[in-house]
């Protein structure tokens, strides 16, 4: 079995859609595993159907009609007869969606955005499946809510692995190309959850654990995983292989490339996982492996925007200790802050988070009636991995540093 990740890049439009298909008949599709994001921006034109729901009721049936407008024009281009049958199941999926609206009591967001965002990898999957059938690629379509069982922590939901491992066994059959959602499972009521954004990754990654697979292959627009995001920092290099330990180390401080949950299950079975580019299937892309270290043994550059730089210290100047240090973890955890780096001193303790689930406002509140809190919004974390002088004061360089953080291997700014 090989696994292949397609994101939503990956298969935008129609002219994209082909390109897959050239890359299964470049790579081969024996015994595959296809698992597709959403088509393009859907997720976030998703988003605002989502939103309108709740707070702007006039605008949701035509967000809605927006999402079907774009997806029906993909449609339009790839088969030539609009009485094909795919047609039919795409208009049934957002009839699906239109009922679940109509007739939810639920005032949970994060379930609803659960319910509603599935949608765009149930969309695209029907599609890619009738479209690789169409040109006889015979495949199988799965339903992945029927392999990926979770707990109902809607929006960033923990796998069952028993019961996942247990379902695959008794329904997958490795013997075909098979096509699937990423990003989706769902709970014990038959509830679609989401793995977190970026979650398809992850999928990937827990049917190869599951069926022992040979390797996982991510296909994306860059040629690999690279040592800086080109879109902030220049002259980015391709990283040729990278040991799971340093992956895990990069995806922790905020790399994009590989979901951070992808690669703990593949490192427990040795599966390697390669990310290459469907503009060039037949290039080497990056290795992540066994293996030691960094193949090229470079610096690697890490930026997260839109973060939330928070300093709190004790009301009477006395020490922050552990049973205060406890108390904020606890708060952070409640209101699902994600933290990126944290500094204390005797009476002071700054945490550096992401706003997820748009709780700040509460969690300050409940932090103002122990401590006293100062928060600056909108900083930027910057991660170096295996910096050197001449890199950290490249970073340092026509910056406001906040926080600054140094271990052997890791250099963290925060910046405003």
């Amino acid at each position: 079995m090989q696994v292949f990740k397609f994101g939503g890049a990956s298969i935008k439009d129609a002219k994209s859609v082909k390109n897959l298909v050239n890359v299964l008949n470049k790579t081969g599709y024996k015994d595959t595993l296809i698992v597709v994001s959403a088509m393009g921006k859907t997720t976030n034109a998703l988003e605002i159907v989502v939103k309108n729901y709740f707070d702007q009721s006039k605008q949701l049936q035509s967000s809605i009609q927006d999402v079907f407008k774009f997806h029906n024009a993909i449609l339009l281009d790839l088969f030539d007869n609009e009485k094909h049958e795919v047609f039919k199941k795409v208009s049934t999926l957002f009839n699906d969606l239109k009922a679940f609206l109509d007739r939810n009591k639920s005032p949970d967001y994060n379930f609803v955005y659960d319910q509603v965002i599935g949608f765009g990898e149930l969309v695209s999957s029907t599609i890619v499946s009738e479209c690789l059938n169409d040109l006889n690629i015979k495949n199988r379509y799965l339903d992945v809510r029927e392999f990926i069982k979770t707990d109902n922590y809607y929006r960033t939901a923990n796998v069952n692995w028993e019961e996942t491992q247990k379902r695959i066994n008794a329904n997958f059959n490795r013997n075909q190309l098979n096509i699937t959602q990423g990003f989706l499972g769902s709970d014990s009521n038959n509830f679609t959850t989401t793995l977190g954004r970026e979650g398809s990754d992850y999928t990937a990654a827990i049917f190869a654990y599951c069926l022992n697979a040979e390797s996982v292959t991510i296909w994306k627009d860059v040629p690999g995983v690279l040592n800086a995001d080109p879109r902030y920092f220049e002259n980015a290099q391709l990283l040729n292989r990278i040991s799971y330990r340093e992956a895990i180390e990069l995806a922790f401080y905020g790399a994009s490339v590989i979901h951070p949950k992808t690669l703990q299950p593949l490192q427990r079975k040795e599966i390697p996982l390669y990310v290459k580019s469907f503009l060039n299937p037949e290039g080497k892309g990056t290795m992540v492996c066994k293996e030691a270290g960094l193949d090229p043994q470079i610096p690697c550059f890490i930026v997260k925007k839109n973060q939330v730089l928070i300093s709190l210290s004790s009301l009477d100047f006395s020490y922050i200790v552990e049973e205060n240090i406890s108390e904020i973890f606890k708060l952070l955890h409640l209101y699902k802050m994600k933290v990126g780096v944290i500094q204390n001193s005797a009476i002071t303790f700054s945490v550096c988070v992401e706003d997820l689930y748009q709780n700040l406002n509460e969690l300050l509140q409940h932090l103002k009636a122990t401590f006293k809190v100062t928060c600056i919004e909108d900083v930027s974390l910057y991660t170096i991995r295996h910096y050197t002088e001449a890199t950290k004061a490249q970073m340092e360089k026509d910056k406001e540093i906040l926080l600054k953080q140094l271990t052997q291997e890791t250099m963290q700014l925060v910046t405003k």
